[in-house]
Protein backbone atom coordinates (compact mmCIF):
# COMPACT_ATOMS: atom_id res chain seq x y z
CA UNK A 1 0.00 0.00 0.00
CA UNK A 2 1.37 3.50 -1.11
CA UNK A 3 2.68 5.56 2.15
CA UNK A 4 -0.24 8.46 3.06
CA UNK A 5 1.00 11.91 1.11
CA UNK A 6 -2.60 13.94 0.88
CA UNK A 7 -4.84 14.70 3.03
CA UNK A 8 -8.62 14.52 2.29
CA UNK A 9 -12.20 15.35 4.08
CA UNK A 10 -15.20 13.27 2.69
CA UNK A 11 -18.36 14.56 3.67
CA UNK A 12 -21.42 11.80 2.92
CA UNK A 13 -24.69 10.73 5.07
CA UNK A 14 -24.10 7.73 3.44
CA UNK A 15 -22.13 5.25 5.01
CA UNK A 16 -22.02 2.75 2.16
CA UNK A 17 -20.22 5.39 0.07
CA UNK A 18 -17.79 6.74 3.13
CA UNK A 19 -16.57 3.25 3.36
CA UNK A 20 -16.25 2.33 -0.52
CA UNK A 21 -14.39 5.80 -1.17
CA UNK A 22 -12.58 6.13 1.92
CA UNK A 23 -10.89 2.62 0.59
CA UNK A 24 -10.12 3.54 -3.22
CA UNK A 25 -8.48 7.06 -1.64
CA UNK A 26 -6.31 5.04 0.71
CA UNK A 27 -4.72 2.92 -1.72
CA UNK A 28 -4.19 5.51 -4.03
CA UNK A 29 -2.14 6.75 -1.04
CA UNK A 30 -4.56 9.24 0.64
CA UNK A 31 -5.07 10.35 4.46
CA UNK A 32 -8.62 10.39 4.62
CA UNK A 33 -10.99 11.91 7.11
CA UNK A 34 -14.75 10.68 6.48
CA UNK A 35 -17.75 12.31 8.15
CA UNK A 36 -21.60 12.02 8.00
CA UNK A 37 -22.60 15.98 8.35
CA UNK A 38 -21.72 19.44 7.73
CA UNK A 39 -21.23 20.16 11.03
CA UNK A 40 -18.87 17.19 12.06
CA UNK A 41 -16.69 18.00 8.44
CA UNK A 42 -16.57 21.90 10.22
CA UNK A 43 -15.20 20.47 12.59
CA UNK A 44 -12.47 17.88 11.08
CA UNK A 45 -11.54 20.90 9.24
CA UNK A 46 -10.68 23.60 12.08
CA UNK A 47 -8.69 20.93 13.68
CA UNK A 48 -7.04 19.67 10.80
CA UNK A 49 -6.96 21.81 7.67
CA UNK A 50 -7.59 19.44 5.48
CA UNK A 51 -6.55 21.17 2.16
CA UNK A 52 -9.11 19.21 -0.53
CA UNK A 53 -12.90 18.60 0.49
CA UNK A 54 -15.29 16.26 -1.11
CA UNK A 55 -18.66 16.63 0.11
CA UNK A 56 -22.12 15.43 -0.97
CA UNK A 57 -24.79 18.17 -1.65
CA UNK A 58 -28.03 16.45 -0.42
CA UNK A 59 -27.63 15.83 3.43
CA UNK A 60 -29.91 16.25 6.59
CA UNK A 61 -29.41 19.02 8.84
CA UNK A 62 -26.97 21.16 7.07
CA UNK A 63 -26.91 20.91 3.31
CA UNK A 64 -24.09 20.24 0.90
CA UNK A 65 -24.99 24.30 -0.16
CA UNK A 66 -24.86 25.55 3.04
CA UNK A 67 -21.41 24.00 4.02
CA UNK A 68 -19.41 24.82 1.02
CA UNK A 69 -20.58 28.22 1.95
CA UNK A 70 -19.33 28.01 5.34
CA UNK A 71 -16.08 26.36 4.10
CA UNK A 72 -15.37 29.94 1.50
CA UNK A 73 -16.15 31.81 4.29
CA UNK A 74 -13.83 30.16 6.85
CA UNK A 75 -11.17 28.41 5.22
CA UNK A 76 -10.99 30.10 1.38
CA UNK A 77 -7.51 28.39 0.82
CA UNK A 78 -9.55 24.83 0.94
CA UNK A 79 -10.85 23.25 -2.81
CA UNK A 80 -13.93 21.72 -2.49
CA UNK A 81 -15.04 19.13 -4.73
CA UNK A 82 -19.16 18.41 -4.86
CA UNK A 83 -20.80 14.91 -5.56
CA UNK A 84 -23.98 15.33 -7.00
CA UNK A 85 -26.66 13.48 -9.19
CA UNK A 86 -27.16 13.68 -12.83
CA UNK A 87 -30.26 16.30 -12.04
CA UNK A 88 -27.87 18.60 -10.08
CA UNK A 89 -24.63 18.52 -12.83
CA UNK A 90 -26.35 21.94 -14.01
CA UNK A 91 -26.21 23.41 -10.50
CA UNK A 92 -22.58 22.21 -9.57
CA UNK A 93 -21.53 23.26 -12.56
CA UNK A 94 -22.80 27.06 -11.72
CA UNK A 95 -21.07 26.57 -8.05
CA UNK A 96 -17.61 25.79 -10.14
CA UNK A 97 -18.05 29.73 -11.69
CA UNK A 98 -18.27 30.58 -7.70
CA UNK A 99 -14.92 28.92 -6.83
CA UNK A 100 -15.74 24.95 -6.44
CA UNK A 101 -12.57 23.13 -7.89
CA UNK A 102 -14.58 20.64 -9.32
CA UNK A 103 -17.88 17.92 -9.30
CA UNK A 104 -17.99 14.94 -9.61
CA UNK A 105 -21.27 12.78 -10.53
CA UNK A 106 -23.10 9.58 -8.80
CA UNK A 107 -22.07 7.03 -8.74
CA UNK A 108 -18.31 8.17 -8.18
CA UNK A 109 -15.94 6.19 -10.71
CA UNK A 110 -12.96 5.56 -8.37
CA UNK A 111 -10.33 5.62 -10.90
CA UNK A 112 -11.64 9.27 -12.15
CA UNK A 113 -11.93 10.09 -8.57
CA UNK A 114 -8.43 9.73 -8.01
CA UNK A 115 -7.45 11.49 -11.08
CA UNK A 116 -9.39 14.44 -10.46
CA UNK A 117 -7.50 14.68 -6.92
CA UNK A 118 -4.53 14.16 -8.66
CA UNK A 119 -4.98 17.28 -11.38
CA UNK A 120 -6.37 19.60 -7.85
CA UNK A 121 -3.46 18.93 -5.92
CA UNK A 122 -0.62 19.22 -8.44
CA UNK A 123 -2.62 22.79 -9.56
CA UNK A 124 -2.56 23.43 -5.62
CA UNK A 125 1.27 22.59 -5.45
CA UNK A 126 1.97 25.01 -8.80
CA UNK A 127 0.22 27.61 -7.35
CA UNK A 128 2.39 27.72 -3.73
CA UNK A 129 5.37 27.06 -5.89
CA UNK A 130 4.97 30.33 -8.41
CA UNK A 131 4.13 32.26 -5.15
CA UNK A 132 7.12 31.43 -3.53
CA UNK A 133 8.92 32.02 -6.82
CA UNK A 134 7.53 35.47 -7.13
CA UNK A 135 7.71 36.61 -3.42
CA UNK A 136 11.55 35.90 -3.76
CA UNK A 137 12.17 37.60 -7.49
CA UNK A 138 10.30 40.73 -6.14
CA UNK A 139 12.68 40.68 -3.12
CA UNK A 140 15.38 40.28 -4.77
CA UNK A 141 18.06 42.74 -4.20
CA UNK A 142 15.77 45.02 -2.40
CA UNK A 143 17.79 47.06 -0.20
CA UNK A 144 21.16 46.65 -1.62
CA UNK A 145 22.50 49.96 -3.98
CA UNK A 146 25.59 50.64 -5.89
CA UNK A 147 27.53 52.84 -4.15
CA UNK A 148 30.96 55.30 -5.18
CA UNK A 149 32.04 58.34 -6.44
CA UNK A 150 34.66 57.12 -8.26
CA UNK A 151 35.24 58.02 -12.02
CA UNK A 152 34.88 54.47 -12.67
CA UNK A 153 31.54 53.45 -10.88
CA UNK A 154 30.04 57.14 -12.07
CA UNK A 155 31.00 55.85 -15.50
CA UNK A 156 29.01 52.37 -14.89
CA UNK A 157 26.02 54.49 -13.07
CA UNK A 158 25.74 56.78 -16.41
CA UNK A 159 25.49 53.54 -18.97
CA UNK A 160 22.51 52.69 -16.34
CA UNK A 161 20.28 55.65 -16.28
CA UNK A 162 21.07 55.61 -20.21
CA UNK A 163 20.07 52.21 -20.83
CA UNK A 164 17.55 51.63 -18.31
CA UNK A 165 14.12 53.03 -19.88
CA UNK A 166 14.77 50.91 -22.92
CA UNK A 167 14.38 47.43 -23.73
CA UNK A 168 18.11 46.83 -25.36
CA UNK A 169 19.51 43.55 -23.79
CA UNK A 170 22.38 44.06 -21.57
CA UNK A 171 25.52 42.06 -21.22
CA UNK A 172 26.98 42.75 -17.24
CA UNK A 173 31.16 41.95 -17.81
CA UNK A 174 33.62 42.16 -14.63
CA UNK A 175 35.07 40.26 -11.86
CA UNK A 176 33.57 37.81 -9.67
CA UNK A 177 32.22 39.68 -6.24
CA UNK A 178 32.22 42.91 -8.39
CA UNK A 179 28.17 43.75 -8.13
CA UNK A 180 27.31 42.67 -11.24
CA UNK A 181 24.21 41.42 -10.33
CA UNK A 182 23.60 44.96 -8.42
CA UNK A 183 24.17 46.51 -11.90
CA UNK A 184 21.39 44.57 -13.10
CA UNK A 185 19.01 45.34 -10.57
CA UNK A 186 19.62 48.68 -10.55
CA UNK A 187 18.56 48.76 -14.52
CA UNK A 188 15.37 47.22 -13.50
CA UNK A 189 14.59 49.29 -10.90
CA UNK A 190 14.79 52.32 -13.02
CA UNK A 191 13.32 51.22 -15.91
CA UNK A 192 9.47 51.12 -16.79
CA UNK A 193 9.03 47.34 -15.95
CA UNK A 194 9.83 48.22 -12.36
CA UNK A 195 7.08 47.14 -11.02
CA UNK A 196 6.64 43.77 -12.37
CA UNK A 197 9.03 40.77 -11.51
CA UNK A 198 12.95 40.20 -11.35
CA UNK A 199 13.99 36.75 -11.58
CA UNK A 200 17.49 35.87 -11.70
CA UNK A 201 19.06 32.34 -12.36
CA UNK A 202 22.50 31.53 -12.02
CA UNK A 203 23.16 29.05 -14.98
CA UNK A 204 26.35 27.73 -12.98
CA UNK A 205 24.49 26.33 -10.41
CA UNK A 206 22.73 23.94 -12.98
CA UNK A 207 23.33 20.87 -15.20
CA UNK A 208 21.97 21.43 -18.35
CA UNK A 209 18.91 19.47 -18.31
CA UNK A 210 17.82 21.40 -14.90
CA UNK A 211 18.63 24.54 -16.38
CA UNK A 212 16.73 24.05 -18.96
CA UNK A 213 13.32 23.59 -17.35
CA UNK A 214 14.68 25.72 -14.80
CA UNK A 215 14.19 28.40 -17.71
CA UNK A 216 11.52 27.49 -19.69
CA UNK A 217 9.16 24.88 -17.94
CA UNK A 218 8.38 21.74 -18.45
CA UNK A 219 5.00 19.99 -19.05
CA UNK A 220 3.91 16.78 -16.81
CA UNK A 221 5.24 13.91 -17.82
CA UNK A 222 8.26 15.48 -20.24
CA UNK A 223 10.53 13.98 -17.83
CA UNK A 224 10.86 11.42 -14.84
CA UNK A 225 9.06 12.22 -12.13
CA UNK A 226 7.41 15.62 -14.29
CA UNK A 227 3.91 14.40 -12.41
CA UNK A 228 2.76 18.17 -12.63
CA UNK A 229 3.16 21.30 -14.59
CA UNK A 230 6.20 23.64 -14.08
CA UNK A 231 6.32 27.24 -14.93
CA UNK A 232 10.08 28.34 -16.05
CA UNK A 233 11.34 31.25 -15.01
CA UNK A 234 10.94 33.25 -18.61
CA UNK A 235 7.13 33.16 -17.68
CA UNK A 236 7.40 33.94 -14.10
CA UNK A 237 9.22 37.33 -15.47
CA UNK A 238 6.45 38.20 -17.96
CA UNK A 239 6.54 41.94 -18.45
CA UNK A 240 9.91 42.13 -16.09
CA UNK A 241 13.29 41.44 -16.76
CA UNK A 242 15.01 38.19 -16.40
CA UNK A 243 18.89 38.09 -15.03
CA UNK A 244 21.05 35.17 -16.40
CA UNK A 245 24.43 35.39 -13.92
CA UNK A 246 27.53 33.53 -15.29
CA UNK A 247 26.07 33.17 -18.86
CA UNK A 248 29.24 31.44 -20.18
CA UNK A 249 28.51 27.84 -18.52
CA UNK A 250 25.14 27.78 -19.72
CA UNK A 251 25.46 24.75 -22.49
CA UNK A 252 24.98 24.61 -26.10
CA UNK A 253 21.76 23.28 -26.38
CA UNK A 254 20.60 26.05 -24.02
CA UNK A 255 22.16 28.67 -26.19
CA UNK A 256 19.97 27.58 -29.43
CA UNK A 257 17.20 27.44 -27.42
CA UNK A 258 18.26 31.22 -26.06
CA UNK A 259 18.48 32.47 -29.20
CA UNK A 260 15.63 31.87 -30.23
CA UNK A 261 13.86 33.22 -27.45
CA UNK A 262 16.26 36.47 -28.17
CA UNK A 263 15.20 36.73 -32.42
CA UNK A 264 11.41 35.35 -32.23
CA UNK A 265 10.04 36.27 -28.55
CA UNK A 266 8.36 32.83 -28.23
CA UNK A 267 9.34 28.93 -26.18
CA UNK A 268 8.04 25.97 -25.68
CA UNK A 269 8.32 24.24 -22.31
CA UNK A 270 10.55 20.96 -22.57
CA UNK A 271 7.98 18.09 -23.68
CA UNK A 272 5.40 21.07 -25.28
CA UNK A 273 3.92 21.64 -28.30
CA UNK A 274 2.22 24.95 -26.91
CA UNK A 275 3.84 27.83 -28.35
CA UNK A 276 4.30 30.50 -25.74
CA UNK A 277 4.83 34.05 -26.75
CA UNK A 278 6.80 36.28 -23.98
CA UNK A 279 7.88 39.66 -23.12
CA UNK A 280 10.84 39.33 -20.74
CA UNK A 281 13.94 42.13 -21.15
CA UNK A 282 16.85 40.24 -20.33
CA UNK A 283 20.27 41.00 -18.73
CA UNK A 284 23.07 38.38 -18.64
CA UNK A 285 26.48 38.75 -16.52
CA UNK A 286 29.86 36.88 -17.03
CA UNK A 287 33.20 36.94 -15.41
CA UNK A 288 34.49 34.85 -18.48
CA UNK A 289 35.77 36.18 -22.32
CA UNK A 290 32.94 34.82 -24.23
CA UNK A 291 34.89 35.50 -27.40
CA UNK A 292 37.69 33.44 -26.33
CA UNK A 293 38.26 30.44 -28.82
CA UNK A 294 38.99 28.26 -26.12
CA UNK A 295 36.26 29.13 -24.03
CA UNK A 296 34.32 25.72 -22.21
CA UNK A 297 31.77 25.30 -23.73
CA UNK A 298 31.82 26.88 -26.90
CA UNK A 299 29.81 30.01 -26.67
CA UNK A 300 27.71 30.58 -30.17
CA UNK A 301 29.02 34.07 -31.92
CA UNK A 302 25.39 34.73 -32.84
CA UNK A 303 24.07 34.54 -29.48
CA UNK A 304 27.16 36.59 -28.02
CA UNK A 305 26.42 39.60 -30.06
CA UNK A 306 22.43 39.12 -29.34
CA UNK A 307 23.47 39.32 -25.38
CA UNK A 308 25.67 41.83 -26.41
CA UNK A 309 23.88 44.80 -27.85
CA UNK A 310 24.81 46.73 -24.84
CA UNK A 311 27.89 46.12 -22.71
CA UNK A 312 28.90 47.38 -19.13
CA UNK A 313 31.68 46.48 -17.22
CA UNK A 314 31.88 46.72 -13.84
CA UNK A 315 35.40 47.27 -12.82
CA UNK A 316 37.65 45.73 -10.18
CA UNK A 317 37.55 47.30 -6.67
CA UNK A 318 41.44 48.20 -6.94
CA UNK A 319 40.84 50.16 -9.76
CA UNK A 320 38.57 52.48 -7.76
CA UNK A 321 40.02 52.68 -4.18
CA UNK A 322 38.50 55.83 -3.57
CA UNK A 323 35.28 54.02 -2.79
CA UNK A 324 36.44 51.91 -0.66
CA UNK A 325 35.95 54.05 1.91
CA UNK A 326 32.07 54.56 1.36
CA UNK A 327 31.60 50.94 0.65
CA UNK A 328 33.22 49.95 4.20
CA UNK A 329 31.37 52.57 5.93
CA UNK A 330 28.06 51.35 4.34
CA UNK A 331 28.80 47.44 5.28
CA UNK A 332 29.72 48.49 8.93
CA UNK A 333 26.19 50.03 9.65
CA UNK A 334 24.48 46.83 7.65
CA UNK A 335 26.22 44.52 9.51
CA UNK A 336 26.20 46.18 12.89
CA UNK A 337 22.18 46.63 12.33
CA UNK A 338 21.89 42.92 11.50
CA UNK A 339 23.51 41.22 14.04
CA UNK A 340 22.86 43.94 16.97
CA UNK A 341 26.76 44.94 17.80
CA UNK A 342 27.82 48.34 18.63
CA UNK A 343 29.96 48.70 16.59
CA UNK A 344 29.92 52.50 15.03
CA UNK A 345 33.60 53.31 13.33
CA UNK A 346 36.96 52.17 11.92
CA UNK A 347 39.77 53.50 12.99
CA UNK A 348 41.89 55.33 10.87
CA UNK A 349 45.18 52.84 10.27
CA UNK A 350 42.34 50.76 9.57
CA UNK A 351 40.75 52.09 7.21
CA UNK A 352 44.09 52.43 5.53
CA UNK A 353 44.90 48.94 5.51
CA UNK A 354 41.45 48.55 3.82
CA UNK A 355 42.36 51.15 0.97
CA UNK A 356 45.68 50.02 0.24
CA UNK A 357 44.49 45.64 0.14
CA UNK A 358 44.25 44.77 -3.77
CA UNK A 359 41.12 42.90 -2.87
CA UNK A 360 41.18 39.80 -5.08
CA UNK A 361 37.13 39.18 -4.16
CA UNK A 362 36.30 42.49 -4.64
CA UNK A 363 33.37 44.26 -3.16
CA UNK A 364 32.00 40.60 -1.77
CA UNK A 365 35.63 40.40 -0.33
CA UNK A 366 35.44 43.75 1.62
CA UNK A 367 31.54 42.98 2.85
CA UNK A 368 32.84 39.59 4.48
CA UNK A 369 35.64 41.38 5.60
CA UNK A 370 33.35 44.27 7.54
CA UNK A 371 31.30 41.44 8.59
CA UNK A 372 33.81 39.45 10.03
CA UNK A 373 35.57 42.41 12.43
CA UNK A 374 32.12 43.37 13.48
CA UNK A 375 31.29 39.83 14.62
CA UNK A 376 34.59 39.34 16.17
CA UNK A 377 35.03 43.06 17.73
CA UNK A 378 35.25 43.91 21.42
CA UNK A 379 34.85 47.45 21.44
CA UNK A 380 32.38 50.00 19.29
CA UNK A 381 35.93 50.72 17.40
CA UNK A 382 37.42 48.14 14.42
CA UNK A 383 41.33 48.76 14.88
CA UNK A 384 44.01 47.59 12.75
CA UNK A 385 44.31 44.59 14.77
CA UNK A 386 40.25 43.68 13.77
CA UNK A 387 41.77 43.31 9.96
CA UNK A 388 44.99 41.21 10.50
CA UNK A 389 43.83 38.40 8.29
CA UNK A 390 43.93 41.24 5.55
CA UNK A 391 48.28 40.99 4.22
CA UNK A 392 49.77 44.04 4.25
CA UNK A 393 52.01 42.80 1.21
CA UNK A 394 48.94 42.31 -0.93
CA UNK A 395 48.50 46.01 -0.60
CA UNK A 396 49.50 48.75 -3.34
CA UNK A 397 52.08 47.62 -5.84
CA UNK A 398 55.73 47.89 -4.37
CA UNK A 399 58.86 48.43 -6.79
CA UNK A 400 61.13 45.45 -6.19
CA UNK A 401 63.67 46.28 -9.61
CA UNK A 402 66.20 49.00 -10.05
CA UNK A 403 65.53 52.35 -9.12
CA UNK A 404 65.61 53.72 -12.40
CA UNK A 405 63.44 51.14 -13.96
CA UNK A 406 60.34 52.59 -14.63
CA UNK A 407 56.84 50.80 -13.55
CA UNK A 408 55.62 50.83 -17.45
CA UNK A 409 58.90 48.61 -18.02
CA UNK A 410 57.99 46.27 -15.05
CA UNK A 411 54.75 46.15 -16.25
CA UNK A 412 55.68 45.33 -19.48
CA UNK A 413 58.51 42.45 -18.35
CA UNK A 414 55.87 40.92 -16.03
CA UNK A 415 53.15 40.44 -18.46
CA UNK A 416 55.65 39.00 -20.94
CA UNK A 417 56.63 36.29 -18.28
CA UNK A 418 53.18 35.86 -17.54
CA UNK A 419 52.32 35.03 -20.87
CA UNK A 420 55.10 32.58 -21.43
CA UNK A 421 53.92 31.17 -18.41
CA UNK A 422 50.42 30.64 -19.38
CA UNK A 423 51.78 29.26 -22.70
CA UNK A 424 49.98 32.36 -24.38
CA UNK A 425 46.75 31.44 -23.41
CA UNK A 426 45.59 35.75 -22.72
CA UNK A 427 42.27 34.32 -20.33
CA UNK A 428 44.62 32.35 -17.68
CA UNK A 429 46.78 35.03 -17.71
CA UNK A 430 44.49 37.49 -17.02
CA UNK A 431 43.05 35.75 -14.45
CA UNK A 432 46.07 35.16 -12.58
CA UNK A 433 47.11 39.04 -12.83
CA UNK A 434 43.51 39.33 -11.35
CA UNK A 435 42.53 41.85 -14.63
CA UNK A 436 39.63 41.60 -16.81
CA UNK A 437 40.79 39.99 -20.37
CA UNK A 438 40.11 43.47 -21.84
CA UNK A 439 42.36 44.84 -19.81
CA UNK A 440 44.78 42.62 -20.53
CA UNK A 441 44.83 43.10 -24.08
CA UNK A 442 44.96 46.88 -24.29
CA UNK A 443 48.32 46.29 -21.97
CA UNK A 444 49.15 43.81 -24.76
CA UNK A 445 48.75 46.22 -27.51
CA UNK A 446 50.43 49.06 -25.61
CA UNK A 447 53.46 47.09 -24.87
CA UNK A 448 53.96 45.47 -28.01
CA UNK A 449 53.47 42.24 -26.85
CA UNK A 450 51.12 40.59 -29.78
CA UNK A 451 53.50 37.98 -30.78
Amino acid sequence: MPTPRRRVLLVDDDEDIRITMRAVLKRAGYNVTAVSNGEAALEAEREHRVPVVITDLKMPGMSGDELIGRMREEFPETSIVVMTGYGNVGHAVDMMHNGVADYLTKPVNPDELVFRLERIFSARHLATENEALREQVQTTGKGREILGQSPEIKRVMDLIDKVADTDATVLITGESGVGKELVAQAIHERSRRTGAPFVKVSCAALPETLLEVELFGAEEGAYTDARRQRIGRFELASSGTLFLDEIGDVSPGVQIKLLRVLQEREFERVGGNETIAVDVRLISATNQDLRDPSHVPPFREDLYYRLNVINIHVPPLRDRQGDIAALAEMFLKRSAREMSRGVKRIAPPAMRRLSEYTWPGNVRELENAIERAVVLADGDLLDLADFDFLEPARGAARSEGPEDETLEAMERAHIRRLLAACGGNRTQAAERLGIHRETLYNKIRRYGLED
